[in-house]
């Protein structure tokens, strides 16, 4: 069995996270597999990222990488086929060149509250989502969380920020501008007020009148972005 499970192994592509469920022997011989495969993070055949989830190791120019995050965190994104959750936050925020820096940091967007853990180097943190979770939405959201994140970008300064924001709209389309102040609505008052501000300074004529009516007229958000950037951050209560 050692041989057979060794065949798996070597198919999965490095840096791929595996459990025991993957092999067709642990139906039968579940004990003896989980032993098989701790004597293999023993020997540093494989390597061991949390409770019963293994991967295999990928070595690059400065030593052992860990796993993608996607591979960290995958099954807690599906459930049946359908998205549960998405990677959101720090991940995003590198994506989408706002920022260089990494960060051990992973965030998840889902549904349901729960609580962080920690898988190998990471740490997992949970960012509550109210709108529904599609494979069609979930760019959106993530570009939304970027919003709602807005602050805790790291390496850069608002202006910078912001106007990174600015060039990610306006390479949307207008189904994706309609669709996007439609998810805002559910979004923090922060996140509507920095998209209504955003999506105006794309285009003056955008109708924004919904977002601007989610706000409290007497509330401020203090994000330090200068007027060059925003000129309608009054508008806005955007300080």
């Amino acid at each position: 069995m050692i041989e057979k499970l060794k065949r798996i192994i070597k198919k999965f592509d490095n840096g791929y996270v595996f459990t025991a469920d993957e092999f067709p022997q642990t139906k039968t011989s579940p004990i003896y597999v989980n032993r098989i495969l701790g004597n293999f993070v023993k020997e540093g055949y494989i390597k061991k990222m949390s409770k019963g989830k293994f991967y295999k190791p990928e070595t690059g120019k400065f030593g052992e990488l860990p796993p993608q995050p996607y591979q960290v965190v995958k099954d807690l994104l599906k459930k049946r086929g359908k998205p549960i959750g998405y990677i959101t936050g720090y991940s995003v925020f590198n994506d989408l060149l706002l920022t260089t820096q990494v960060s051990a940091v992973l965030q998840i967007g889902t549904l349901k509250e729960k609580k962080p853990m920690i898988r190998g180097v990471y740490r997992i943190h949970f960012l509550k989502q109210k709108n529904t979770i599609t494979n069609d939405n979930i760019p959106l959201l993530q570009i939304l969380d970027c919003l709602r994140l807005f602050k805790t970008i790291p390496d850069t300064t608002p202006d910078k920020a912001c106007q990174r924001l600015i060039d990610i709209f306006q390479k949307l389309d207008e189904q994706q501008i309609f669709k996007i102040k439609k998810l805002a609505v559910k979004c923090s008052p922060q996140t509507i007020a920095l998209l209504g501000a955003i999506l105006e300074i794309i285009n003056p004529s955008e109708n924004t009148e919904l977002l601007h009516k989610q706000l409290n007229p007497m509330t401020t958000f203090k994000l330090h972005i200068s007027k060059a950037i925003l000129l309608n951050q009054k508008r806005w209560k955007i300080l």
